[in-house]
């Protein structure tokens, strides 16, 4: 295994004392930091060195994929992104594309011209970005949409006195279906004064205050005045996710991270469909197009347990699985298996990596990358660490 330097993203929503402090670094950080990322993505790739030369991860697997991503690769690059994720204050409304969605977008906005950093671009690469994030401690999201009815429920009593709210929760308690959800949503966005009706609708659940939900709304409202995200917000399940469990995100899932520390693995694709909640560029046609617009349940991805102390997570998705091993609990030892490419990453404590060459130890907050073809390889030692590699 070789030892990898990974890039910290220091964005707004971040955490000035979450990854700093699983990587043993002063508390507070100097910026907020939002993302640990470890993989091989353009934008930001993880640093290796290995015969004496440091490259990227990126350009190591481009100048020989077949080595590093064993002989069933497909394309030249690390296929996953794993990250450990601090969200001090919620992140945007969004959704991501299906393949083909993302393959057609991309090919659209490359022949219109727009550079690659346009903040008006939706699309960033060809490939779409499925996801699954497994809480670190308690961790809240929003994620996909709950019963119509009961978005009725919540809503109706706070949009009495908002005529253009009470007008879109009426025609969704007579349509409360996917046609329904999608109409809401569209006419949310068309309002011609969207921005007065969500201040509108801030105060009355302000002055409400008397559920989860209308709390949830005037938080949101205090970070992103006049954003119609925060009435969108109360159309998605929150979860409340306990250290251990994971949610998995399929394209055209509308969510949102509100807070917490996770460990993320995802498709490595940088390409976000925002709904609200944000600054940034909203592209309300696209957006209806690729959200899907049907109620999810709310309950957490399940996990596998081969053994004790081990769980994984296997969502239907090529690009990646993702174990977490406690070692404590599996007795100080543990073999993971894997055919692909892999990273392992130490949450805490300090773990031996042995991939059958030399064993490296990791502590807290470190990674390391394993090239394909290495079946098995063991962990020893007292932690927490995690594995991504690639899907079935």
């Amino acid at each position: 295994m070789e030892l990898l330097t990974n890039p910290i993203r220091t964005y707004a929503w971040g955490s000035r004392s979450a990854i700093a402090g699983v990587q043993g670094r002063p508390v507070p950080s100097a910026e907020p930091e939002a993302e640990l990322w470890m993989g091989g993505h353009p934008s930001a790739p993880s640093r290796l060195t290995r015969d004496g030369v440091e490259r990227g991860l990126d350009a190591l697997v481009a100048a020989d994929p077949q080595r590093e991503l064993g002989p069933a690769a497909q394309g030249a690059r690390v296929p996953f992104l794993l990250k450990l994720l601090a969200a001090e204050t919620p992140l945007s409304l969004q959704a991501h594309p299906s393949e083909s969605q993302a393959r057609a977008g991309f090919a659209a906005e490359q022949a219109a011209g727009p550079p690659i950093g346009d903040p008006r671009r939706n699309y960033v690469d060809p490939h779409h970005k499925p996801e699954l994030i497994c809480a670190v401690g308690e961790f809240s999201a929003l994620c996909g949409f709950r019963s119509p009815s009961r978005s009725v429920e919540v809503l109706a009593p706070v949009v009495a006195e908002i005529p253009a709210l009470r007008a879109l929760v009426d025609a969704l308690r007579a349509s409360p279906d996917g046609s329904g959800l999608r109409a809401f949503v569209a006419g949310l966005f068309g309002l011609p004064d969207a921005g007065q009706v969500a201040d509108s609708f801030a105060d009355a659940c302000r002055k409400a205050r008397t559920s989860a939900e209308y709390e949830l709304a005037v938080s949101l409202a205090d970070q992103y005045p006049g954003d119609v995200g925060i009435v969108l917000a109360l159309l998605l399940n929150r979860l409340e996710l306990a250290p251990g469990e994971a949610i998995f995100l399929p394209a055209g899932v509308l969510h949102a991270y509100l807070h917490g520390l996770g460990v993320e693995v995802m498709a490595a694709s940088d390409n976000v469909l925002r709904g609200g909640l944000t600054p940034k560029h909203v592209d309300v046609q696209e957006l209806l197009r690729v959200v899907r617009f049907e109620e999810m349940p709310a309950a957490p991805f399940p996990a596998a347990e081969p053994g004790p102390g081990v769980r994984v997570w296997a969502p239907p998705v090529p690009e990646f699985a993702l174990t977490r091993v406690v070692l404590d609990e599996a007795g100080g030892a543990a073999s993971l298996g894997s055919e692909g490419p892999r990273i392992l990453f130490c949450l805490d404590g300090t773990v031996t990596v042995d991939d059958g060459t030399e064993p490296v130890e990791l502590r807290g907050g470190e990674a390391g990358y394993v090239p394909a073809g290495r079946r098995s390889v063991t962990v020893t030692g007292s932690g927490t660490v995690f594995q991504a590699t690639t899907g079935a």
